[in-house]
């Protein structure tokens, strides 16, 4: 009951953001803010939204396997999001975008802009449902399943809310819920922190120590390129995840564009770029301290690192105010990345899709059917139950961005054109063969892919181009 007040009281205070920032909108409005964002508060907000629910519960969890190796991955995001400042977000102002893709269009063709909308559809409708898949079955486990209510409620009703309060104001709604948020994710991060240490009968001091003393604070990984967890492997996979997942990605270069000028959002970009170091150093550091007291309480650390947070938080192990925290933290997070994902699918559908940028009714009809599907898909991953939601979510990008980031690759880095026809058909032939090459690798060597599997993918789709661009050519003058 305290979780579910509290889920109730946070959902009144979104609410009411929404009736404040909501007044008079129309299409601009729920697809740009008006372009009027102060470039503070998007970074602010956005630190929530790229940490989702899914950073709060696997993240602490993610020291019982691979250490603290992860905040590798996350140094290669500064140099991911620098690139993205400087190098996407000139292009995207230059020709005065509502939707990343359109780029496609004016560089390739329509069936080149139509494969990378449909791609980043597919990419962030499955990677959005996984993270929010997070908080649902947390609740469901935790609370819900002692009053009987079935799954597809639970999931029903946690949408259901998102479409409310974004229903009217869109994307300049986001930019003030998310800053919200983010004060809600850390304030409750750090807070349970605190009473993590007490619990351990530590000062802050010798709670630093004892991270830093233990075999679960290891970062660098030097000595092995066969291991998923090498550094330059994960230092590199960081940089293209930022450039795909975000540069390429229309939930979160969204609220970058409704900044009032270019100089504002590389201002906007550049900043929260480099708080995620800190960010995730807090969420291991929280999972090490975990370990620790339930070695000293001789619990048994759960087989699914997911479990590990809510296996002391939820339950009340730490107490109410720990639970109504883990609650606020979870809920924040989870939202702020769900929230904004069925804005840009939204956004994404009637402009690149249906191409009526205008029509306010198909925008609203749009809305509820990508809540629909948002729902059908999470409850999909409930029968796939993966025992690292964020590990899947990276595997998942590996094969669904890697074709996007071939093509902006092509059109960024060459003047050539392409064979459009062709294009969907490289698009989806590029992560068959990348799926193809790490089932053998996995069964001939001792070789592993990692992340890079993105870059591989990427790499593919790229030369599928140049090749399709030479064979046109070709085509068209035999001789």
């Amino acid at each position: 009951m305290i979780i579910l007040a509290t889920i109730i009281g946070y959902f009144v205070i979104l609410l009411l953001f929404s009736r404040l920032t909501a007044h008079r909108t129309d299409n601009d409005t729920f697809f740009r803010g008006n372009r009027r964002s102060p470039w503070y508060m998007v970074a602010f907000g956005m630190v929530g939204a790229s940490i989702s629910g899914v950073t709060f519960v696997s993240v602490p969890g993610m020291v019982t396997v691979s250490a603290m190796t992860y905040l590798q991955t996350c140094l290669g995001f500064i140099l991911g999001y620098f690139a993205v400042a400087f190098l996407l977000l000139p292009i995207y102002y230059k020709y005065n975008l509502t939707t990343i893709y359109s780029y496609l269009n004016q560089r390739l063709g329509q069936r080149s802009y139509k494969t990378g909308a449909a791609f980043f559809l597919l990419s962030k409708m499955t990677g959005a449902a996984a993270r929010f898949y997070v908080v649902c079955i947390i609740l469901q486990r935790f609370v819900l399943d002692r009053y009987h209510v079935p799954f597809i409620v639970t999931v029903l009703l946690m949408v259901a809310l998102i479409w409310l309060y974004t229903r009217r104001g869109g994307i300049k709604t986001l930019v003030w819920t998310d800053s919200f948020q983010t004060i809600c994710m850390f304030t409750a991060l750090i807070l349970i922190i605190i009473n993590v240490i007490g619990q351990l009968g530590m000062s802050v001091g010798e709670a630093v120590d004892a991270i830093a003393a233990d075999s679960r604070s290891q970062i660098f990984v030097f000595n092995d390129p066969m291991s998923r967890q090498y550094f330059w492997k994960q230092f590199l996979s960081g940089v293209f995840i930022v450039i795909v997942m975000t540069g390429l990605d229309q939930d979160m270069m969204q609220k970058n564009l409704t900044c009032k000028s270019l100089r504002e959002a590389q201002k906007d970009v550049c900043t929260y770029g480099v708080a995620f170091v800190p960010a995730n150093l807090l969420f291991m550091a929280l999972g090490v301290l975990l370990c620790l007291l339930a070695t000293r309480e001789g619990r048994p650390l759960p087989a699914a690192g997911d479990e590990l947070l809510p296996m002391f938080a939820a339950t009340g192990h730490l107490g109410n105010l720990v639970m109504v925290l883990f609650t606020i933290g979870i809920v924040a997070a989870s939202f702020s990345s769900a929230d904004s994902a069925l804005t840009a699918l939204t956004t994404s559908f009637c402009v690149d899709i249906a191409e009526r940028q205008q029509d306010e009714q198909l925008r609203k009809r749009v809305h509820i059917g990508m809540a629909m599907v948002f729902v059908l898909v999470i409850l999909i991953f409930r029968v796939i139950d993966s025992p690292s939601v964020i590990d899947a979510i990276y595997v998942m990008c590996s094969y669904t961005y890697g074709p996007l980031l071939g093509l902006f690759a092509y059109s960024l880095l060459t003047r050539r054109g392409v064979c459009d026809k062709a294009v969907p058909y490289i698009a989806i032939v590029s992560p068959l063969l990348c799926f193809s090459a790490d089932i053998l690798t996995k069964s001939l060597t001792d070789y592993r892919f990692g992340y890079e599997l993105l870059m591989v993918n990427g790499l593919l789709t790229f030369l599928g181009l140049w090749l399709s661009d030479i064979h046109s050519f070709r085509k068209c003058n035999p001789t």
